[in-house]
């Protein structure tokens, strides 16, 4: 084994020794060859085994191809969609402290869950849209909860970002609100600035409730000259 990769392995050794990597849900230290999730936590995750392949709603059964019964009678303007998880205890409550708490630590987590649901994704992506803040909320909040997600995919995916679809509309949060009432609340919500490029984007948020937000920028990019729209989210109601 060369002398660098010995040295390597000694340096994140001696890091995992002195500032230990702990389990973003239990708290407890990971060992090796767990990152930000134990095994016993990532076992218990209520993970998603059939959804629709439109939009990423859990079935009670289905193959990779099933689609549900609201998007054959209503497809949504996005091709495909994708969540790895439920939106059920812990994943619900961890994404709200995320959020609401500012506990970027569970960033690097969520991220690592998005990369590694990355393998069933479509293979002509060629752009991320992390779902965009307007810019009073994104001063509250001090971060935006989708980019930070999002940063572990980016990476593994090696595409670029979209940096053009702006949130000009500060909007009521979505939370208790009907179906109807998210759909009226986002009209208008975002724009694009300038020309978009890519062909095929792919939205990254953190959840997926009704999917009336995804819809709303789905349009917009595919009236902007995208020719295909793909979602991605942590978890799906």
């Amino acid at each position: 084994m060369p002398a660098w990769h010995l040295l390597c392995e000694s340096i994140v050794g001696l890091e995992h020794a002195l500032m230990p990597v702990r389990c973003v849900f239990c708290g407890v230290r990971c060992e090796a060859g767990e990152r930000y999730v134990c095994d016993a936590c990532n076992a218990e995750l209520p993970r998603i085994r059939h959804g629709c392949s439109t939009c990423a709603v859990p079935l009670a059964a289905g193959g990779v191809d099933t689609i549900c019964a609201e998007c054959q009678r209503q497809p949504p303007p996005f091709a495909f969609a994708s969540a790895p998880l439920a939106y059920e205890f812990p994943v619900d409550a961890a994404i709200k402290i995320f959020k609401f708490r500012r506990r970027l630590c569970y960033a690097p987590a969520f991220g690592a869950l998005l990369c590694r649901t990355a393998a069933t994704l479509p293979d002509d992506i060629d752009a991320l849209l992390p779902v965009p803040l307007h810019w009073i909320r994104h001063g509250i909040r001090g971060f935006n909860q989708a980019e930070e997600i999002c940063r572990p995919l980016r990476k593994s995916m090696g595409v670029p970002l979209l940096g053009n679809v702006r949130r000009v509309r500060a909007t009521p949060s979505q939370s208790g609100l009907t179906a109807k009432e998210r759909r009226r609340n986002l009209q208008r919500a975002f724009e694009v600035r300038g020309e978009i490029e890519a062909r095929h984007v792919l939205i990254v948020d953190d959840v997926i409730t009704t999917g009336a937000t995804s819809r709303q920028i789905a349009r917009l990019l595919l009236e902007n000259g995208v020719d295909k729209v793909s979602v991605l989210a942590l978890a799906r109601a």
